[in-house]
């Protein structure tokens, strides 16, 4: 498994999404998943599936020091006696001592962003996590959270895959030393039916999704592909034996828009 290192952490550069997944078929898919060599399973308090994730982490016989776990903090508890008192819930729910990542899950204008961070430090500082991040910020949100936190910040988990041009946040991920982490890396499947991934597809015997996951790859992105499917989970790690062309990349790079976004979460925060 390839890593991308970003700010004193190492991040399996490909991980399981754990997004609407519930119940045995949960655990049951992070174990199946961390048996087949994944290294990196990523849930949050909203998705209220810690529990299970921890389960799959137990049941499959991987040493917990060998799995990247990641959480986020949902935007209910940013106050910072409020984080730190869900972190701890979310480590009880998982059964861990601690976690690899902790992220602020999206921005919040209701609590001040620096007293947020000060709580995400704590968090740091006491043990609960080994590296924070932040989630679904726009580019100056990120950029002021880099500069009034206390510790580095080592990500920015955003959406991101062909139709959804990016490079803005990339950037500035990349010149302040984050990894940006994409959610939806493959479109919830819409990339299946890209006449180019499919075209480039065949020259390595590849599917469409393997190629995306590849193209993220490329750019240093670590890819978080959710998938209910056992079937699926082989397939999106096959993805380390090939390399996409220059002029490959560029072809799917033309395929995004700003506008190009597809998940709409009705329970998220509006932030302009």
């Amino acid at each position: 498994m390839q890593t991308v290192e970003a700010n004193g952490a190492s991040i399996p550069a490909i991980g399981l999404g754990t997004w609407e997944l519930r119940g045995r078929a949960c655990a049951r898919l992070v174990e199946q998943a961390l048996r087949l060599g994944y290294r990196h399973i990523d849930t949050a308090q909203v998705y209220e599936n810690e529990r299970e994730v921890g389960e799959g982490v137990r049941a499959s016989g991987i040493k917990r020091s060998d799995v990247f776990v990641t959480t986020k903090v949902w935007t209910t508890h940013f106050a910072p006696n409020d984080l730190l008192r869900s972190t701890k819930e979310s480590l009880a729910r998982l059964r861990m001592t601690d976690i690899d990542l902790l992220l602020l899950h999206w921005p919040n204008p209701q609590v001040p962003l620096e007293e947020t961070l000060g709580g995400l430090v704590e968090a740091r500082k006491l043990g609960l996590t080994r590296n924070i991040g932040v989630s679904n910020f726009t580019v100056a949100l990120m950029e002021e959270a880099v500069a009034k936190a206390a510790a580095p910040l080592v990500c920015n988990q955003v959406e991101y895959h062909p139709y959804l041009e990016q490079h803005k946040v990339l950037a500035a991920c990349r010149a302040n030393g984050l990894a940006l982490v994409a959610y939806s890396p493959v479109a919830k499947g819409r990339v299946k039916n890209a006449e180019a991934l499919n075209r480039i597809g065949a020259r390595y015997e590849k599917t469409a999704a393997q190629v995306c996951l590849r193209w993220l790859i490329q750019q240093d992105v670590v890819a978080i592909p959710r998938t209910s499917k056992v079937e699926r989970l082989s397939e999106n790690l096959d993805v380390f034996d090939f390399n996409l062309t220059d002029d490959e990349m560029g072809e799917i790079f033309a395929m995004g828009t700003r506008g190009g976004r597809i998940t709409d979460f009705g329970f998220a925060p509006k932030w302009d």
